[in-house]
């Protein structure tokens, strides 16, 4: 089975993601994973794992792009764009 790009960045954020909140990820596909309702991740925890998404993959990600992620899916999705206007 091929794992897309956006499979494998999805499950290495969900990755910091746990590491981080120390949550314990349903039983869902990891894109469809809620921030708030699944992973119920705060304000201050979304700012840590935000910074780390950005260190991690050496990209930056706006506030008005912040407020407007909703899923892990999402994350994956502009850490991908984002990388693609960098190199």
């Amino acid at each position: 089975m091929t794992v897309t790009p956006l499979e494998a960045v999805t499950a290495e954020v969900a990755a910091m993601i746990t590491e981080i909140t120390s949550v314990v990820l349903p039983k869902k596909p990891l894109r469809d994973l809620h921030l708030v309702d699944d992973l119920d991740i705060d304000s201050l925890s979304l700012v840590e794992v935000v910074v780390a998404v950005e260190t991690e993959y050496d990209i930056k990600i706006k506030d008005s792009e912040v407020r407007n992620l909703k899923t892990l899916g999402q994350v994956g999705q502009l850490v991908i764009e984002r990388r693609r206007e960098t190199t």
